[in-house]
């Protein structure tokens, strides 16, 4: 990865944050894709490096949390049982990404790539309180863990409340590719005083499509799936400092870095490429 000139670097970055696959920037560039993966763990890295130290003292009136699934190596159901003994058995098989969003600057606060369960809602929530130094109101779905780890987090008055979806059966030939249709929602205020006019997820459902769109190892039904859990955590992290500190939003006209007070500037990759030296410190 250090052999590549840096043009090279941005062709492959720019190419891997628009949702191509690895072997396609392959193709595309000549370039063998064992130096790609190397530059994705480097680049991830630092993405994450940036996220943690940068994405703080936020101030936010209106956040938004969700969970979208993917998987590593193989899908849950294919995990054999002594796979699921071994000592890095959590790294296998079904996986998701908890995001949390700023209704009104677009920024992603937050996120965390584990199993869905009560221990990894709890951290994700930790992390959320420990980034947001304002009082706010926020929107969940109807995931079970999160009544308590939100309790524990942020104690009983924060204004909190779950979005809980009902859906029907689907015609069988269509279940396998497209979502169940959505018969009901109920709005359920769990504690404070949530205004039911800012109770939605919508924000951050539409940021799952925009990961989706913008990885391909999130694509269904291909064998574009993530084969390490580290790759996939690589991935993700570049994908949310590409998407808060150089993606303009078509709406606010401006990053969500800038508008949330982060940076004054929109970032290129060349910025990115030497931070730690001349950009350390970059506003």
């Amino acid at each position: 990865m250090n052999k590549l000139s840096k043009e090279k670097q941005i062709t492959v970055l720019s190419a891997l944050v628009e949702g191509n696959s690895i072997r396609s920037i392959e193709r595309m560039t000549g370039i063998n894709r064992n130096t790609i993966m190397t530059l994705l763990k480097s680049a991830g890295q630092k993405a994450q490096e940036i996220l943690d130290s940068q994405l703080v003292n936020i101030k936010s009136n209106l956040i938004q949390v969700d969970e979208i699934w993917t998987f590593v190596g193989k899908k849950q159901k294919q995990v054999t049982l002594e796979e699921r003994y071994e000592q890095n058995n959590t790294e296998l098989g079904d996986q998701y990404v908890f995001v949390a969003i700023d209704a009104e600057t677009k920024l992603v606060t937050n996120y965390l790539v584990g199993k869905r369960d009560a221990k990894n809602t709890l951290s994700f929530l930790q992390d959320l309180n420990a980034r947001v130094s304002t009082e706010f109101q926020l929107s969940s779905d109807s995931f079970a863990p999160y009544k308590h780890a939100v309790r524990r987090t942020f104690g009983r008055d924060i204004a909190y409340a779950q979005i809980h979806k009902q859906f029907g059966e689907e015609v069988r030939e269509e279940k396998r590719y497209s979502p169940a249709r959505i018969t009901g929602i109920n709005i359920i205020p769990i504690s404070g005083e949530p205004k039911m006019e800012h109770i939605s997820t919508s924000y951050v459902e539409r940021q799952n499509l925009t990961m989706r769109m913008s990885m391909r190892r999130f694509t269904r039904l291909t064998n574009a799936f993530s084969k390490k859990l580290d790759n996939l955590k690589h991935a993700v992290a570049l994908h949310f400092f590409h998407y808060n500190y150089m993606r303009i939003h078509k709406t606010l006209r401006a990053t969500p870095c800038m508008v949330a007070g982060v940076t004054k500037t929109i970032w290129n990759w060349d910025m990115f490429l030497k931070y730690g030296e001349n950009y350390k410190n970059v506003a």
